[in-house]
């Protein structure tokens, strides 16, 4: 593994790359932001907006939203400039209490609000199929928060789909300025992490098309030909986590009272007890976290020095995140020895070695590290 000499993140991370002097795309993508005209920007957004009032049927925009800081970032933006919302969620299986009084905060900004639940039984085995498949736990949810908003926007007659960051440009991507202002096909198929698959790849004796009815829908692009343009709100309006969450704070949005739940932020993935595991599985695959993730944001927007976030990390330690592990196994109806026999079978060669007993990573960014 080799580390970013800006941030902490690994060449191990999908889509990342360092150039001949050591540094990623992404903090290479960070450092043109000076040069990006956001007036000019916002400028075009005002279009945006004027585009989908004349088109509307009664909703402006269809927002996807969590409850969390960045979805409530992204509803207070478009009823600053006038837009009338319909905002949709994904129901995780695992709601948590503070995930749902965020969203609750959400909905009483002034907006109407569909809460979109697919059958526990569904997801409960499909999540499981896709961790098996793909040692993923994440697959379902990110199909359904791609299909579902799609589905709803072609049923109202909605003009405008409103996403928050381009996570592509913010965690690596080659090109980054061809990533334009427009979430399509190309993009869900390469960041959607999903693994390229659709619905269709799991139709299975144990999973009819009709059990799958959420997770199938128009395709981005073919959305597109029936006028339905989905977008980045952050191609649009600088974003930063902490500035995003200052203002949801502003209005009335809730931190974790147990500290940070998985990586660095107490105020990100807060809302679902099984994304914790989404994350940690990269532990395994690439040999980083959530918090490697975190912290180089931190890094690049000028809150925290390599060092420093060197420190943090040696300092947290092992994240196996025990609870939520439980809880996943709980839902999915196995063994927590089942559950490690699948995580296992995903650990990533090329970078671990068994060594006196313990799985090790060499050369790892921290020299004394404590493996076990």
């Amino acid at each position: 593994m080799t580390y970013c000499v800006q941030c902490v993140l690994p060449d191990t991370r999908p889509n990342l790359e360092l150039d001949e002097n050591g540094v990623c795309n992404a903090c290479r993508n960070h450092l043109q932001r000076p040069e990006i005209d956001w007036q000019a920007r916002q400028r075009d957004f005002l279009y945006v907006v004027e585009n989908a009032k004349e088109r509307s049927q009664g909703y402006d925009c269809l927002i996807p939203v969590s409850g969390g800081k960045d979805s409530t970032w992204q509803v207070i933006k478009c009823l600053e400039y006038g837009l009338k919302p319909l905002c949709l969620t994904w129901k995780t299986p695992a709601r948590t209490a503070i995930g749902q009084k965020n969203l609750d905060n959400l909905v009483a900004l002034g907006v109407d609000h569909i809460d979109y639940q697919i059958s526990p039984d569904v997801e409960r085995r499909l999540v499981l199929r896709t961790f098996e498949k793909f040692g993923s736990t994440a697959i379902p949810m990110h199909m359904a928060i791609h299909a579902i908003p799609l589905k709803m926007a072609t049923r109202f007659d909605i003009p405008l789909i409103i996403w928050g960051e381009n996570s592509a440009v913010e965690y690596g991507t080659k090109d980054a300025a061809r990533m334009g202002f427009r979430l399509d096909e190309n993009w869900v198929k390469t960041f959607g992490v999903t693994h390229g698959t659709t619905a269709t790849d799991w139709v299975s004796r144990e999973l009819s098309k009709k059990d799958l009815t959420p997770y199938f829908g128009l395709g981005v692009d073919e959305a597109a030909k029936q006028n339905v343009l989905a977008i980045f709100l952050g191609h649009y309006f600088s974003w930063d986590p902490d500035e995003t969450f200052r203002v949801a704070r502003d209005h009335g949005f809730q931190v974790a009272p147990e500290g940070a739940r998985t990586g660095l932020y107490d105020f990100a993935d807060i809302d679902d007890d099984f994304i914790s595991i989404h994350h940690w599985m990269k532990w395994y695959k690439f040999g980083f976290t959530r918090l490697w993730d975190n912290l180089s944001l931190e890094i690049r927007n000028g809150r925290l020095s390599r060092a420093e976030a060197i420190g943090v990390i040696a300092t947290r330690g092992d994240e196996t995140p025990v609870e939520d592990i439980a809880k996943l196994c709980s839902f999915l109806e196995i063994s927590e020895g089942r559950f490690f026999e699948i995580a296992e079978s995903y650990r990533n060669g090329d970078i671990w070695k068994s060594h006196n007993g313990s799985w090790m990573i060499e050369n790892f960014l921290i020299e004394d590290w404590k493996w076990s």
